[in-house]
């Protein structure tokens, strides 16, 4: 391609030149899988129009099914399951699911220009919108899931419903009919060893970012919901 950075060496160079085609592998790759997901069948009928405790046109606390999530014109829906509590025998947020809606809030108004996305939690709605107003979260459609099966039908928590888990799933509305159309599976196939789930990494900015980086992710480093001021330095 003829590029030379200021200082590099031919090692270098050569070396970037062989990564630089692993990475045009992965995009090939990576439109290969868009485009097999796109092609899917139809998913199986959503078994009832959950009805789910969120934020209503007057700014009131409302039940809101989902088939209110669909905007007109709009046909794809996206849902995202926070850990939110954490953990059975803990009433906090999950630092990871956290860090990533940060990121996805900015996101979230552009989305919503092409499709629908929500946020549902199995804490009560108050306590989601309290960690919002904190997190200063102004474009996320946040809902509670405390009142239905959602989670459990469509794997955002453990059989037994006693831990939440990060499943991201899509559904699909033809006419009155809403289909699951696809969901993050990924994140309960065997990974290999030292490696993360990575079912969500393509639209978590985070940890696409640490792999740019000459540390990598690393392995002793998670999110946490706060930082002490002098962490950047």
């Amino acid at each position: 391609m003829g590029m030379e950075f200021p200082g590099e060496s031919s090692e270098y160079r050569a070396a970037r030149e062989r990564l630089l085609e692993g990475e045009v592998e992965l995009r090939r790759l990576t439109e290969a899988v868009a485009a097999a997901r796109r092609e899917l069948p139809p998913g199986g009928a959503v078994p009832e129009d959950y009805v789910f405790r969120g934020t209503g046109a007057n700014g009131a606390e409302a039940d809101i099914r989902m088939s209110e999530l669909f905007a007109p014109g709009k046909d794809s829906l996206a849902i995202y399951s926070f850990m939110f509590p954490r953990a059975p025998d803990e009433d906090l947020p999950c630092p990871s699911c956290t860090q990533f809606l940060d990121s996805f809030d900015g996101v979230a108004e552009h989305f919503a220009q092409r499709a629908n996305l929500a946020i549902v939690a199995k804490a009560s709605l108050p306590r989601i919108l309290a960690h919002a107003r904190e997190r200063g979260w102004r474009h996320l459609r946040l809902l509670s899931s405390a009142g239905n099966t959602y989670n459990r039908d469509y794997f955002g928590e453990t059989s037994d419903g006693t831990q939440q888990l990060p499943m991201l799933n899509v559904f699909r509305r033809t006419g009155d009919t809403i289909r699951h159309f696809w969901g993050s599976e990924l994140l309960f196939a065997p990974s290999d060893a030292d490696q993360d789930q990575r079912h969500s990494d393509t639209i978590d900015p985070l940890w696409n970012l640490f792999d740019f980086l000459p540390e990598g992710r690393g392995s002793d480093w998670y999110p946490d919901l706060s930082y002490s001021s002098d962490a950047h330095t």
